[in-house]
């Protein structure tokens, strides 16, 4: 078994040094996301390489987006959070209303921009990046309605930003966005290490919810990640449905089959009928036909690469 190590040296006073092992195992995958975590936070804190520092920092301060980064940069650091947590209250009522998740109505760094500065029209509204016509013509008014309340100290457009952010902040906050990204990654990374653990120890969904602290529908989503990179979660599905009938998963099977795998909702129904069941018996339904969706699309797959 190969053994794969790094580790972080500070010299401090005289010939004293102190070393911080970052990872030693056998996986180099988790020493990598390790690794890169570990390296982000050390930027973060104003460390710089030796070795083409320069460069690599040239390429940040210059990159494509480096303007709407810029922006998100400033929102960040000048956040109006009484209006941000209006916002964000809106937003989780709106969610609700709408039964989408959240992100979907704004993100959190949206939410920033909005009460970072303060837009007051529309066409200040469309400035601001991640903010279109098909956000604006679905919220634009109601959030208007929210932030025209508030007061601004500079308008639009934006282009004194730039000028507000030193390279010294937008560096740090460059990196301290690699720290929270890499960090991301790690638990990523450990998440599907241990539920595929899980599975080949033949646990269960609510075993792997407790273990794994995550909600089912996240377990399912990452059951379909990890069988579009062709590992078997075969066991869980057959345990997870040994309490369906033959029957009605056929029923399901056949619904896939004429109205396609791209939603849940016509599947469910076809199958149950639109008066059918609520609450957590609806959503037992949904994951269900979620998981015999794993299958149909795994067979699909298979006679086409058959073909």
């Amino acid at each position: 078994m190969r053994e794969y190590g790094n580790c972080w040296r500070d010299f401090l006073s005289g010939d004293d040094v102190l070393d911080s092992s970052w990872y030693e195992g056998s996986s180099w995958n988790e020493m990598l996301c390790i690794y890169r975590h570990e390296l982000a936070i050390k930027l973060g804190e104003g460390f710089r390489p030796l070795i083409d520092g320069t460069f690599h920092e040239e390429n940040e301060l210059k990159g494509r987006n480096h303007v709407a980064q810029r922006l998100y940069c400033y929102s960040e650091l000048h956040t109006n959070e009484e209006l941000y947590a209006e916002l964000t209250s809106w937003r989780r009522k709106k969610a609700a209303i709408e039964r989408k998740a959240p992100y979907f109505i704004g993100s959190n760094r949206l939410l920033r921009l909005i009460s970072a500065f303060v837009p007051q029209s529309l066409e200040e509204l469309l400035q601001l990046p991640g903010f279109g016509e098909s956000k604006a013509g679905e919220y634009g008014s109601e959030i208007l309605e929210i932030s025209c309340r508030s007061e601004r100290e500079k308008g639009f457009p934006l282009d004194w930003v730039p000028q507000q952010v030193s390279n010294e902040e937008y560096m740090a906050w460059l990196y301290k966005q690699k720290e929270q990204k890499y960090k991301h990654d790690l638990e990523q990374y450990r998440t599907r290490r241990m539920m595929l653990r899980g599975i080949a120890d033949g646990k269960n969904l609510l075993q792997l919810e407790q273990e794994c602290e995550l909600s089912r529908r996240d377990l399912l989503e990452m059951m379909e990640n990890l069988e579009k990179e062709g590992y078997d979660t075969e066991p869980l599905i057959m345990y997870e449905l040994q309490e369906m009938s033959e029957e009605e998963q056929k029923r399901v099977w056949s619904a896939y089959e004429e109205l396609g795998d791209g939603y849940l909702k016509p599947v469910l129904q076809q199958v149950y009928g639109t008066d059918t069941v609520s609450g957590a018996a609806m959503e037992l339904l949904y994951e269900r036909i979620r998981l015999i969706r794993i299958r149909f699309r795994r067979s699909v797959e298979s006679k086409q690469s058959v073909g």
